[in-house]
């Protein structure tokens, strides 16, 4: 559900009380709206390319992780307000702007977005799950926040296949 990106509403509650996957943007939320998603499963989707490209306030993502809220990173690529399709950037973003630790920010942007799609096969790497990743050419995945704009992904994995090829 789209939700309190340009202002405070009643977007994140309904979100939480219908039982939604994710509520995407919460920019502008009350302590009421923290604590309803953090109690209700609900995933904070947060997109710091809009507020990047609009020049609107970043979310507060430091008070939702610290309140045991799910968070999401992920781009929003849309011609109207965020026109990058660069998670890498994002990931950048969200460390820089949304005070987010890298390790924060890479988990919100991998195991985070598949919480909010409620994918479990997804987003992590263990026993079972979809071996889809990217090999980066860095020694850290930090270097994701804190070398924007330089190309890093050496590989991508899909289905434990390089991409291109069949698994």
């Amino acid at each position: 559900m789209h939700a309190n990106q340009l202002g405070y509403g009643p977007g994140v509650q309904v979100a939480c009380e219908v039982g939604a996957a994710a509520a995407d943007h919460c920019t502008y939320l009350t302590d009421a709206d923290v604590d309803a998603l953090a109690s209700s499963g609900t995933v904070a989707g947060l997109l710091p390319g809009v507020e990047f490209s609009s020049r609107a306030p970043y979310p507060d993502a430091r008070r939702l992780l610290d309140a045991g809220v799910t968070v999401a990173l992920a781009t929003d690529c849309n011609p109207g307000s965020s026109y990058t399709s660069s998670m890498p950037f994002c990931i950048a973003l969200g460390v820089r702007e949304l005070r987010m630790t890298p390790r924060e920010a890479l988990w919100c942007a991998t195991a985070g977005g598949a919480a909010s799609l409620r994918r479990d096969d997804v987003g992590h790497l263990r026993v079972g799950a979809r071996a889809d990743y990217a090999v980066l050419d860095a020694p850290s995945a930090v270097h994701l926040a804190y070398r924007p704009g330089v190309p890093l992904v050496r590989q991508t994995v899909v289905g434990g296949a390089p991409a291109g090829e069949s698994a």
